[in-house]
């Protein structure tokens, strides 16, 4: 049986405190304890979400909320092994992938721990090899350049990830990633390169996503076209997937392929051979740092009392806002240069797992479930959409994320990034009322009239809810440790919206469709599509 919070007594007490007005100033004036009540520290991350549309009541009841689903069971579950995955009968078992080895890691009878430390060991002898510029290629030369190919979770977490921790990069080896089936990105990737310097990884659980393989083979034709012949390719190819036989036929090793389970899906693959270009650039230490962390925070989410519990405490204003104010986006604001590709690694995260219309069950939902994520980098965003976030009549719930230390020695430059950072949060939760408008406007020596014209338009409403989490650094651990706080917090949410938010079906019709119309396009079919399709296609034909 499904768990409805719909239904619940203690949802329908939050839907009538919805319809009630909450001013965050007030707030703040009649409650000195405010910040310091609604702020945690977990992982060394320090979580404040005072500036939240929350009251004592409003958050108890949200508390009773996640005490009342089945939260605390399906928790176990992941982390037992167990196929929470219904609708694929898998596994959801990433955690494992961090967890110290040596453990009970028994699933469906078998442990696997030798097996992820046969995984392990392998990628970190080729790891070491090229650190260490011994693994040589077909030529004798040494290897300077590698080629990650994937996409979605195989491409996304490893590229966010390595532009995160640049300021680690410790390895003589650059690295170019090569995603999406746009003929440019894999031009511009192998141009500058020489094949016999450079090592391909090809990342694909089943070895037949269309747009890797689709790189994959030309990156093959680009070795060939320089003169590489097939032990000159499989002495040059890499890759990570289950499907050993299509590798192998595609011309790679078996034994230059790492393992890849059904139990990890892709956007929570990270943690195993995926984050091969982390474990290159970083040195195996560094990279088990990254783990580390991220097992911290998956400790903490498994203990941690619900009230003290950082992903339970962000699923439920998550939902809170999606569902009780009908908030329908939420902002993802690192400030921090390295973390800009965080936004786009979440929107995956959370989007492809939680933008679902059915429940586990597969019946209708009638509630709305994931919201859209965007963001970039700060301070740049405050120069573009951040006039949105302050002064429209939308409130977008926004995550503002800061390291406390820089990774550089340009000190009061960093002063300047956590002042507009802690600014922000600030504006959008005081505003500025028409009558602080009006003095500001009267102040610079204008009248009245000229006042009475210029202060609305200088008017933010304010009100507007936002978390400030602070890292100390941004180093692997504590990216580790954000990472799996983003994860936990998806999976508390899909528990809550009774949901499975490890499948992605949604992803296939589209997938399903571009091969008709690829073949139309090739000239390998008659036509057949709707008015509209047929028009495009012949547009793009002429």
């Amino acid at each position: 049986m499904s768990f409805d919070v719909w239904s619940s007594a203690v949802w329908q007490n939050l839907v009538a405190q919805a319809k009630l007005p909450l001013n965050l100033r007030q707030e703040f004036a009649a409650d000195p304890a405010r910040a310091e009540r609604f702020t945690l520290e977990a992982c060394g991350i320090t979580l404040d979400y005072s500036k939240n549309l929350i009251t004592t009541g409003i958050w108890q009841n949200l508390l009773q909320l996640a005490e009342a689903s089945p939260l605390a069971h399906k928790r176990q579950q992941m982390f037992a092994g167990d196929k929470i995955n219904t609708s694929e009968n898998r596994s959801v078992w990433h955690t494992a992938l961090r967890a110290p080895l040596g453990g009970d890691l028994t699933l469906d009878g078998v442990e696997i721990s030798a097996e992820i430390s046969q995984c392990h060991a392998q990628m970190y002898d080729l790891v070491n090899q090229l650190n260490a510029q011994t693994y040589l290629g077909y030529t004798g030369q040494v290897i300077t350049d590698l080629i990650w190919i994937g996409i979605g979770g195989s491409l996304l977490g490893p590229q966010m990830a390595a532009e995160a921790l640049t300021p680690y990069n410790i390895s003589p080896v650059k690295i170019h990633f090569a995603g999406n089936i746009d003929g440019a990105v894999v031009s511009d990737v192998v141009k500058p390169l020489d094949p016999a310097t450079t090592l391909v990884f090809v990342a694909s659980k089943s070895f037949g996503t269309e747009e890797t393989k689709q790189n994959a083979l030309a990156v093959r034709q680009w070795f060939i076209d320089n003169g590489a012949d097939k032990a000159a390719i499989a002495r040059h190819f890499w890759a990570t997937s289950s499907n050993i036989k299509a590798a192998a036929e595609f011309g790679i090793e078996s034994s230059n392929i790492l393992p890849m389970w059904d139990w990890v899906g892709g956007r929570y693959s990270l943690w195993s051979a995926i984050g091969f270009p982390l474990c290159l650039m970083l040195g195996v230490s560094q990279f088990n740092q990254l783990l580390a962390g991220a097992h911290a925070m998956d400790q903490h989410f498994l203990q941690a009392p619900l009230a003290q519990n950082m992903p339970v405490i962000l699923a439920l204003l998550g939902v809170w806002y999606i569902n009780g104010l009908g908030c329908q986006a939420q902002a993802l604001l690192p400030y921090s240069h390295y973390l800009r590709l965080l936004p786009s690694y979440v929107q995956q995260l959370d989007m492809e797992s939680n933008g679902k219309s059915v429940n586990i069950d597969g019946d209708a939902l009638n509630e709305a479930t994931a919201p859209v994520i965007w963001g970039d980098a700060g301070t740049n965003g405050q120069h573009a959409y951040h006039q949105l976030l302050h002064q429209s009549a939308l409130a977008i719930p926004a995550d503002f994320i800061l390291p406390i230390k820089p990774a550089h020695d340009l000190q009061d430059h960093h002063l300047r990034l956590a002042a507009h950072c802690f600014a922000q949060t600030q504006a959008l939760m005081q505003g500025k009322t028409l009558a602080e408008a009006t003095a500001e406007v009267k102040a610079t020596g204008a009248s009245d009239e000229q006042a009475a014209i210029l202060a609305p338009h200088k008017v933010s409403p304010g009100n507007k809810p936002s978390n400030t989490l602070l890292l100390p650094e941004l180093s692997p651990f504590y990216l580790g440790a954000l990472i799996a706080l983003y994860e936990h917090k998806v999976f508390v949410q899909g528990v809550l919206w009774d949901i499975n938010s490890f499948d992605q079906w949604g992803v296939e019709l589209g997938k399903q469709l571009s091969t008709p119309i690829y073949q139309v396009l090739s000239g390998q079919q008659q036509h057949g599509f709707d008015a509209s399709t047929e028009q495009l296609i012949a547009r793009f034909s002429r």
